[in-house]
């Protein structure tokens, strides 16, 4: 492990006359993120990235004691990398911002203890992102950038969402996941077809080969007037599938939970269930993003949350609302999934709100609707 001093990263400073960069430090499951960004403009000027999928790939799922630990051992190290790469030292910062919610409480609480920490060391005041906001926010930072208001389908391994958004902090909930999010859709069903976790980008990969039609899966709530999702259903569906494919008995009614089965990775039919799969998850996501757009009579769609990258959704959400004259906005490919960028980029449109209030407080469940607009500058 790499030993940083927080003195080491630069000499201690007090807050400047402008935002100037903004550090940011995401660390809300399994993923440490920071990096540096402009304020005033939004560039990024340096950023890194910690993944943790090989540590948590053999248990199939994160955990969140090593989430935890892992973003304990790699933030400092991270920032310091940072600082680095941009050539600056704390005298260049005015802000430092980390993510308060939601997420993993204790993997939260690293990067909340780290930001603060740093904040204080520096004589510089902090400021709490939420998560969601977060990402709500990256398309903005892409050329050409949406402009308010829009329709947001927040879509990622915890969350999936369809928000109206009249301005920052001003966010209506129009429907969301009554169970999984699709991206925990994906990576479950993933895992039933052998794909190690996280198999949700590997899913859409083996799905380029198959037949989306070769299987009929259901579309939960697809007939419901309401915008809501679901998708534990189809997991149940895929489940079953596998069994049949792979020729295990069905499990009787009453009887005692049996293993999970996981197709062969040689099956002949492995790639085309592979496609049915996403092509479920998608329409779900299509026919109720186009269902609100209709209803709110929006014509601009920001789609957000790293299952925002499939190739497949991406595809089919603009075929959709090019027919309907909506025009369909995404962060840059980098910055869908979990990133400091974000952090720093939210906090920089907020950042009157921004406190010399080293205390440590994470929000693990923290409603995006609860929000309010963003104070102006005194």
């Amino acid at each position: 492990m790499t030993v940083v001093s927080i003195r080491a990263l630069g000499s201690p400073a007090g807050q400047a006359s402008e935002p100037g960069l903004v550090l940011g430090i995401e660390s809300s499951c399994d993923e440490t993120g920071v990096a540096l960004v402009e304020a005033a403009s939004g560039q990024i000027v340096a950023q890194a990235l910690h993944s943790q999928v090989t540590r948590h790939a053999p248990y199939g799922g994160v955990v969140p004691e090593l989430a935890s630990r892992d973003h304990l051992r790699h933030g400092l190290p991270l920032v310091a990398e940072v600082l680095k790469d941009a050539g600056a030292t704390s005298s260049d910062i005015g802000l430092v911002a980390y993510t308060q919610g939601p997420g993993l409480g204790g993997a939260l609480l690293a990067g909340a203890q780290l930001a603060t920490s740093l904040a204080a060391a520096w004589s510089l005041p902090v400021l709490p992102v939420h998560h969601m906001e977060a990402h709500l926010l990256s398309p903005l930072l892409a050329d050409p950038a949406p402009q308010f208001p829009f329709l947001a389908l927040l879509v990622s391994g915890g969350h999936t969402q369809l928000m109206h958004v009249a301005g920052i902090g001003r966010y209506a909930l129009l429907g969301e996941t009554i169970d999984d999010a699709a991206g925990e859709a994906f990576d479950k069903c993933a895992k039933l077809l052998g794909i190690a976790y996280p198999g949700g980008s590997q899913l859409a990969l083996l799905a380029e080969l198959g037949d989306a039609k070769s299987f009929r899966l259901p579309r939960p709530l697809a007939q419901s007037d309401g915008l809501d999702f679901s998708f534990a259903g189809l997991k149940t569906a895929v489940a079953h599938l596998v069994r049949e494919l792979a020729g295990e008995p069905l499990p009787q009614r009453g009887a005692t939970s049996s293993p999970q089965p996981i197709l062969p990775i040689d099956h002949p039919r492995r790639a085309d269930l592979a496609a049915s799969v996403q092509a479920a998850i998608v329409d779900s996501l299509v026919s109720k993003s186009l269902a609100a757009l209709d209803r709110s009579g929006l014509t601009a769609l920001v789609v957000a949350g790293g299952v925002g990258a499939n190739g497949n959704l991406r595809q089919k959400l603009a075929e959709a609302c090019a027919s309907r004259g909506v025009r369909v906005f995404h962060p840059p490919p980098s910055l869908c999934t979990d990133n400091g960028v974000m952090v720093a980029w939210a906090a920089s449109l907020r950042a009157a709100e921004a406190s010399r209030d080293y205390s440590v407080r994470v929000r693990p469940r923290w409603p995006l609707a609860t929000l309010s607009p963003p104070r102006s500058p005194a």
